[in-house]
């Protein structure tokens, strides 16, 4: 603290601003760091707890949002609000919970007095997450989560990242122990320790090394027309300049979806770029008349707030291309961003100079984008005037590809013809413009599902990931489609996180996130991705039903496994999976000759398979043997189909319910 002051009544701190990400923004932009980082990190952090505690002061809010990483590398301990001495007793109540909950001490959780290994425990927390990209509890509420810290045990970290070493992990769980007795008893140990373990690992000189030169989020534009009837337009617009940035191999552009997502809504640019973790924020607004077109745009510094560029563009409405490649070569220039062999020429690539077609082709993604059956009808309508105003138009060819391979998930329509379909666009869109990214990654999906075409689909992903880096749903397909169906697991992982740092709010890479680490037997990482996709969207189709799936495999790997391949089967035939589910009911069965197994459960998958009369059988039986789940017979969804059954009114009439 430099100063506190007062001026005209309001009090004033200055204190010092250090310019940098704080270690948060980079695990979300990384999401794990390589394990020198991570230890060069934890190390600084080390030094400045223990000039803290020297001084008889304990941080007691210990987070990845409170240390900084400067410009220069290195890391500052910040927000020191609710720390104490050591030496003052009852500053806080007796039972006060202080700190925040996932990294809080299991000490601090019981509202006890919290000391120098408080800060130990949240730091080995810390050092969790930076090398595995999770905290090691996570839960529905904040009490769940902080007694979780006090009751559980958390998970070894090398089960989550093969790259850490056994020692390194050693010393994370001993910074976690739950009686503070058992830790480190001050962070000197702790920081002995960590140069031991740091002896074979390669230490970088800088400690963030960005793998991007800068990042933007282009925000869709306000519509100012007085009519307010050109959302197309705008949305559009802002699109235009998101599909020429992210062609520049330097620059981290965020994707439409996660771009737009704070479409109407007054939130401030700072907020947006730390939500974000990007470093620019390009706003703008269109005003039309006529013929004529205001656009005025202004690239924001998220760190300071302050103004890098903005102009106003008063134009004619033939003129809207040249306005595009104004904007884009302005931010190219303005965040000193250096483009690299023929990207300039790809950067104003126009493919159509028929500003009709063009706004017909914006109108098709308005309605595709919204990802509903009745978006989905308008979509094609506009996709088909534009390619026939335009026979010459790749981009919109590549468009209606889309629309056709994403047909049979939102609407009723054959796969085989969707492929079909999708196939002629695509020939069409490539024949006119073979680099186009967008109709490449159409044609991987093709060869993948109507052609199984492994070898084929694989490169054609690779091919347009080279020609276009940040077109997200390319790195998303590639891993999600792809890789986990070749039981590449890792790989698979690691593109899904290039998609999600490309487009970090889309529901369907979220979505697919926990898809993919579902089909990569890594349960709990499935279950945590799936749970966050439900808080941004708690209706999203097929969500539920994933997690509800990565759950039943974590209880059959736990040990309760008839019971839980039972659930699983009963979950494969309500989502249309009719084999899996008699795949598990003949294993159950088999397994039911030599052990236990609930005949109740056995009775509600024969149900779900139509086998009615196995499964009254299996009913009965479940009566005869007094399994205790017959009693909620009166109120089990799993019977709803045969509520109206005279059977199910007889036992429940044993049951005296009826």
């Amino acid at each position: 603290m430099f100063d506190l002051g007062e001026d005209t009544g309001t009090f004033f701190i200055t204190m010092e601003y250090v310019p940098g990400e704080d270690l948060k923004s980079l695990i979300r932009m990384s999401k794990k760091l390589a394990a020198g980082t991570a230890i060069s990190i934890a190390r600084q952090v080390c030094e400045g707890l223990s000039e803290a505690h020297r001084l008889g002061v304990v941080h007691r809010d210990l987070k990845p949002s409170n240390i900084m990483i400067d410009r220069d590398g290195s890391a500052r301990i910040m927000d020191f609000g609710i720390a104490r001495s050591l030496q003052a007793k009852g500053l806080t109540g007796a039972g006060m919970i202080i700190g925040t909950p996932e990294y809080m001490s299991p000490e601090q959780v019981d509202g006890q007095e919290a000391d120098q290994r408080s800060d130990i425990y949240s730091l080995g927390v810390i050092l969790f997450e930076m090398l595995t990209g999770q905290v090691p509890f996570s839960g529905d509420t904040a009490m769940s989560i902080a007694l979780k810290h006090k009751s559980e045990i958390p998970p070894d970290p090398k089960t989550l990242n093969k790259q850490i070493s056994d020692e390194l992990s050693r010393i994370i769980l001993k910074c976690m122990q739950k009686d503070r007795k058992k830790r480190y008893q001050n962070v000197i140990d702790l920081l002995l320790d960590l140069k031991k373990a740091s002896e074979d690992v390669p230490i970088e000189k800088k400690i963030i090394e960005p793998k991007w030169k800068s990042s933007i989020v282009v925000l869709p534009f306000a519509d100012l027309s007085q009519e307010k009837d050109q959302e197309y337009f705008c949305d559009g617009l802002a699109e235009e300049v998101i599909n020429a940035l992210r062609k520049i191999s330097e620059l981290r552009v965020v994707a439409r979806t996660s771009a737009f997502a704070f479409k109407g809504k007054l939130e401030d640019v700072r907020e947006i770029g730390k939500i974000l973790a990007v470093a620019t924020v390009l706003e703008g607004s269109v005003r039309k008349a006529g013929k004529r077109l205001r656009v005025t745009v202004q690239l924001i510094n998220v760190d300071g707030g302050y103004h890098l560029w903005s102009e106003r563009y008063d134009r004619e409405m033939e003129d809207v291309f040249a306005i595009q490649d104004d904007i884009t070569l302005a931010v190219v220039d303005n965040l000193k961003v250096k483009l690299l062999g023929r990207e300039k020429e790809r950067l104003t690539k126009r493919y159509t100079n028929d500003v009709e077609a063009y706004n017909l082709f914006l109108k098709g993604q308005f309605f595709l984008n919204k990802r509903t059956a009745e978006g989905m009808k308008k979509a094609v309508l506009y996709f088909e005037q534009a390619v026939k105003r335009d026979p010459e138009y790749a981009e919109a060819y590549a468009g209606l590809a889309n629309y056709y391979l994403l047909l049979p998930i939102y609407a009723s329509f054959s796969p085989k013809e969707a492929n079909l379909r999708a196939k002629e666009a695509v020939k069409t869109a490539l024949k006119i413009d073979n680099n186009l990214a967008e109709a490449l990654t159409s044609l991987a999906l093709i060869k993948l599902y109507d052609e199984h075409d492994w070898e084929g689909a694989e490169q054609e992903f690779k091919r347009a990931i080279k020609l276009n880096p940040g077109y997200a749903i390319a790195h998303s397909w590639y891993a999600s489609e792809y890789l986990v169906l070749m039981g590449r697991a890792d790989e698979a992982f690691e593109e899904m996180e290039r998609a999600l740092e490309l487009d970090p709010l889309s529901l369907v890479m979220n979505r697919d996130l926990g898809m993919t680490y579902y089909y990569g037997h890594q349960y709990d990482r499935a279950i945590a991705a799936l749970k966050r996709t439900i808080e941004i969207e708690p209706r999203f189709i097929l969500t539920h039903g994933l997690l509800g799936l990565a759950y039943l495999e974590k209880a059959i790997a736990e040990g309760s496994e008839p019971t839980a391949k039972a659930w699983m089967g009963t979950a494969y035939a309500r989502m249309g999976e009719k084999q899996k589910a008699k795949d598990i009911l003949e294993n159950l069965l088999k397994f039911s000759e030599k052990e236990y197994v609930s005949p109740y459960f056995i009775a509600i998958l024969n149900f779900h398979l139509k086998e009615i009369d196995q499964g009254f059988r299996w009913l009965e039986k479940a009566f005869e043997e007094s399994d205790s789940w017959f009693n909620y017979i009166n109120v089990d969804p799993g019977l709803d189909t045969v509520r109206s059954d005279p059977r199910l009114q007889e036992l429940l009439k044993k049951l005296s319910l009826a």
